[in-house]
């Protein structure tokens, strides 16, 4: 049985720097690569605007991330399921130890997966309703202009320019675009949204109708005509759209959504005017055909009005009947009038002889009478109407009185709530005040405690003394102490005067400069008298 290899002699590596040395290999080894795989795991990009997914084929899976910069300006954008050749950079993401590709460049693999993606799209989009035939708007059947959404250098432009010329001319404003490439779905999309964007009637007129158009390619050539910005901006376009992309055998999203599709550039041109040679000999023959039915027609009417004038009777014979009952009743008319005034007559003296002063006088009488028997029945309702008043303000006085006193009980009721909340609020006062003197007393007790503690008496009564000169202040060294120096020993029951040895050295003047203690504000005890010498020098 061999033993295992001693591996003591190996160098150590921290997990950072094992990451760090795998990742320069990996990015040195594999620089930029480009990967075939299907797309799985994308859920659409990251909050932060980053896309995670993976790519995989039959026997393995690799992690890719695009980043957002990279995002924004890809052409075909990741789709779960797609089957794509991606470009990209090869590295590693040390926090979970796996390598990954960060994508640059995304295309699908083939035209196949371009027509899956196209198909798929196709079946998103007619799902929201943008390919529904109740959205198409008839196409003016002569417009006055003409918007063209196309290249300004290719030849589709100077095809529609000389058809329009050769059937009708009209105004043609062209919005130059790319047709193909990076940033073409935009521009065409921005175009179709810029026409619709003109304002009626202002210095750039507005397009009566617009065309789209582009020469015939590859699947990948008319892909821009696929994306989902340029279907929508057809599908929301306000004026009337043809769609004139590649030519009859090539299909695009577009062509779903526009309002009318052509064939080919040329023939939307034949779509959008009519022939005007054409036009002025159906012009010419509708003329004439007016004519002749109208010529038709006011002869009709001639005929019918002579067969109606031939029915109709001769004019005496129609007014022959009205002439006799006219001149029937001027006969009557005077007798009529005379009866009249003779009517009027006997009335208006039937009236005068009922207007005697009798009846005037009665007339009189009468008016009197209602007089006197409406004056005392305003005094009865005016009696009524005081007695009322005067029962109405009893009550109200009953009233006011009761409210009086049920006010007064309530101002009292809350006088006693006040007094007694007052005396509640004085105990408590009293209380919290009795609190406060015992907290104050008890921190003047514990404060005057810790100055007995920290005191240097304390010192003193634990068999310390402390030196002072003959100035009172206190010696911190023997160095301090000159030769006959009187001194005074403090000790914790009182203070005893000393004399330093005559033979002591003079004192430094370090030590005389040094910081002198303060002075104690206790009076001083009473000197007591010197001690016999035999008592030993402290020094």
């Amino acid at each position: 049985m061999t033993a295992a290899p001693n591996l003591v002699n190996a160098p150590e590596f921290t997990v950072s720097e094992l990451s760090s040395a795998l990742k320069r290999t990996v990015e040195d080894r594999f620089g930029h690569v480009r990967v075939r795989g299907e797309i799985t795991g994308f859920r659409g990009p990251h909050s932060s605007g980053h896309c995670y997914f993976a790519l995989k084929d039959e026997n393995a899976k690799i992690e890719a991330v695009i980043w957002k910069f990279a995002h924004a300006r890809m052409r075909f954008k990741p789709q779960e399921g797609l089957e794509v050749i991606a470009t990209g950079k090869l590295t590693t993401y040390p926090n979970s130890s796996k390598y990954q590709i960060v994508i640059e460049s995304l295309e699908p693999a083939g035209v196949g997966a371009l027509m899956a993606l196209m198909e798929e799209r196709k079946k998103k989009l007619a799902a929201e309703g943008l390919f529904d035939e109740a959205r198409k708007q008839l196409l003016p059947w002569l417009p006055e202009v003409i918007g063209v959404v196309t290249s300004p250098t290719g030849a589709v432009i100077r095809d529609i320019l000389h058809r329009l010329e050769d059937r009708f001319p009209r105004r043609v404003l062209v919005w130059p675009v790319k047709v193909q490439g990076e940033g073409s779905a935009e521009q065409v999309a921005a175009a179709i949204r810029g026409f619709n964007a003109l304002p009626e009637g202002g210095r750039i007129p507005r397009p009566d109708l617009l065309i789209v158009a582009r020469g015939g390619g590859s699947l990948e050539d008319l892909w821009s005509f696929n994306e989902e910005i340029v279907v929508r901006a057809a599908a929301d376009s306000h004026i009337p759209l043809i769609s004139a992309v590649g030519h009859e055998t090539d299909i695009t999203l577009i062509d779903f959504a526009a309002d009318k599709r052509a064939p080919t550039p040329t023939a939307a041109a034949e779509m959008a005017v009519p022939v005007r040679s054409e036009l002025f000999v159906e012009v010419a023959a509708l003329a004439r055909r007016t004519i002749v039915c109208w010529q038709r027609s006011q002869e009709a009417r001639r005929n019918e009005l002579r067969a109606a004038a031939r029915a109709l009777p001769a004019a005496s014979e129609l007014l022959a009947i009205p002439r006799q009952r006219l001149d029937h009743l001027g006969a009557a008319l005077p007798r009529g009038l005379k009866a009249n005034t003779h009517a009027h007559f006997r009335r208006f003296a039937a009236g005068s002889a009922r207007l005697t002063i009798g009846v005037l006088r009665g007339q009189v009488a009468h008016a009197r009478q209602r007089l006197t028997v409406s004056g005392e029945r305003i005094s009865l309702s005016a009696r009524s109407l005081l007695h009322r008043r005067r029962e109405r303000f009893a009550g109200l006085e009953i009233r006011l009185k009761a409210s009086k006193l049920a006010n007064a009980k309530a101002q009292r009721n809350a006088i006693a709530r006040d007094l007694e909340r007052t005396h509640r609020l004085a105990e408590r006062a009293r209380r919290a005040l009795l609190t406060a003197m015992q907290r104050f007393e008890a921190r003047v007790t514990h404060s005057g405690q810790l100055l007995s503690a920290l005191s240097y008496r304390g010192v003193l009564a634990r068999g310390f003394a402390l030196v002072r000169d003959e100035r009172g202040h206190a010696v911190h060294s023997a160095a301090a102490v000159g030769s006959s120096a009187s001194l005074s020993l403090e000790f914790a029951d009182g203070r005893v005067a000393v004399t330093a040895d005559p033979d002591r050295p003079a004192a430094t003047a370090s030590s005389a400069s040094e910081p002198k203690a303060p002075r104690e504000t206790r009076p001083a005890a009473p000197k007591r008298a010197a001690k016999p010498v035999d008592q030993g020098s402290l020094f």
